[in-house]
C-alpha cells in the first residue's frame, strides 16, 4: 500500500492538479496514508485528516474512510447543496466542517452529507433550521437558506 501511494503521489505530481487552499489547523488525527504521505513527500499542507495538498507541486491526496459513501451524486466525505429538491439542478459540495454560504447557488432545495458522522444544517438568516442531513442521507429544504452549517 505505500509503494502505491508513493506512486501515485509521484503521478500526481506530474499530472499537475490544481492546488487547493491551505488550512489554518491540523487535525488530531490523520488518516494513516495522509501520514504516510506527509512523510514520502514534504511540504504538504493538511485540508483534514483526509487530504492532504503540496501547493508547489500541484499535487492532492485523498484518503477516504472506507466506512463512508457517497448520497447520489455527493462524493464521499463531502457536504453537499443543490439547486433544486431531490440533490437535483447544479451542485455546490465542499469537504471541511465548516459554515458556508450557498450564494453560488440561486436557491436551495437539497442537501447532502456524504460523510461518515455527523450532519449538516441549511439554517435562515435568523439561524433556525430548516433541514439536516445526517451522516449518509440528503433531504429536500423549504424555505429561503443563508448559510449550511456542519456539525461534527
Amino acid at each position: 500500500m505505500k509503494k502505491f501511494i508513493a506512486a501515485a503521489a509521484l503521478t500526481l505530481a506530474l499530472v499537475g492538479l490544481p492546488a487547493a487552499a491551505e488550512a489554518t489547523t491540523v487535525p488530531a488525527s490523520l488518516h494513516p496514508d495522509v501520514e504516510y504521505a506527509l512523510d514520502a513527500v514534504p511540504g504538504g499542507v493538511v485540508i483534514d485528516e483526509y487530504h492532504v495538498v503540496w501547493p508547489e507541486l500541484g499535487m492532492e491526496l485523498s484518503a477516504v474512510p472506507s466506512f463512508a459513501r457517497a448520497v447520489g451524486t455527493c462524493a464521499t466525505g463531502t457536504f453537499c447543496a443543490y439547486s433544486r429538491a431531490d440533490r437535483g439542478g447544479t451542485k455546490l459540495s465542499w469537504t471541511t466542517c465548516t459554515t458556508v454560504t450557498p450564494t453560488g447557488l440561486s436557491s436551495v432545495g437539497s442537501i447532502a452529507n456524504a460523510r461518515s458522522s455527523g450532519s449538516v444544517q441549511a439554517r435562515t438568516s435568523s439561524g433556525a433550521v430548516l433541514a439536516t442531513a445526517s451522516a449518509g442521507t440528503s433531504t429536500n429544504v423549504y424555505g429561503t437558506v443563508s448559510t449550511i452549517r456542519c456539525s461534527s
